[in-house]
């Protein structure tokens, strides 16, 4: 049986791995002044920042809408025995209704919800790949999927919070004072929503090796098949602080870094850094 995995651009899934597990992706829309782009095809982070810094209005990223989800599955749904779409969460985007809807036109198309954005969502995605690799029937994958979106744990540390300001999605009067202060805050996402969860204090390599120190120091109840490392343009001794950290706290077998894209780092701002992994299953 032949299934093909697809899923929103949000999941920043590295080329090497999409080209790998053939992986199609369904571009965000990101408007920048009076244009639209489309997320990994034709803008990237460093155009987003290069806008921004040069006095341009923070972009705004858009759903693909009901007739583009339609067109992208025909072609998979006439050629596979099933497609599964994995999407960014529903909470913080309309691409998973978009895509349900879509999906509606078709007898073996399935679209899950991440619950997740970045490589949280790319976590889902990877394990999709390898479960049809392996021959999982699609219902099967799909209810698999269902539950390890509720184990998967994304977070990363903002180097800046001004982009985030710029985009209404925390207050110029905090970014300010938590840029004067060397405040570093960790986001994760929880229930489907980026939430603030710690704030660290000092340079980011620093901030860096306390976050992943506090995210796995004592854990026995992460999976060990998997992490995703994934930065927007990482500072100097940051991802060395990861990697250090990943050594002395975990034991993956499989590491992957990967890029946090324009849909995501748009947001996040550079020096963005995170990891993702996901709790066993009870």
């Amino acid at each position: 049986m032949r299934i093909k995995i697809t899923a929103d651009s949000t999941c920043d899934m590295s080329e090497e791995l999409l080209a790998q597990w053939d992986i199609a992706l369904m571009p965000m829309h990101i408007l920048m002044g009076e244009d639209s782009y489309l997320d990994g095809v034709t803008i990237y982070p460093a155009d987003v920042f290069a806008y921004v810094n040069a006095g341009g209005k923070m972009p705004k990223s858009a759903a693909a809408n009901l007739v583009e989800y339609t067109e992208f599955f025909e072609p998979f749904a006439k050629e596979c025995d099933a497609v599964i779409h994995i999407s960014v969460s529903s909470k913080l985007s309309s691409c998973f209704q978009n895509a349900k809807l879509a999906a509606g036109e078709f007898e073996n198309v399935y679209v899950v919800d991440s619950q997740n954005i970045c490589t949280g969502q790319g976590y889902l995605v990877l394990k999709a790949a390898k479960w049809a690799a392996d021959g999982l029937p699609p219902r099967n994958i799909t209810m698999r999927l269902q539950s390890l979106a509720k184990r998967v744990e994304l977070s990363f540390v903002l180097d800046r919070l001004d982009f985030m300001a710029k985009s209404g999605r925390c207050s110029g009067v905090l970014a300010f004072g938590a840029n004067l202060l060397g405040i570093k805050p960790a986001l994760e996402v929880i229930d489907g929503e980026l939430k603030v969860v710690k704030k660290y204090r000092g340079s980011l390599p620093i901030c860096v090796g306390k976050y992943i120190t506090d995210r796995l120091v004592e854990r026995d109840d992460i999976e060990d098949s998997l992490v995703f490392i994934s930065s927007c343009q990482p500072k100097p001794g940051c991802m060395d602080a990861v990697k250090a950290g990943l050594k002395k706290y975990g034991s993956f077998k499989e590491c992957h870094e990967t890029d946090i894209g324009t849909t995501i780092g748009g947001y996040s701002g550079p020096g963005t850094i995170g990891i993702v992994f996901a709790r066993k299953e009870k």
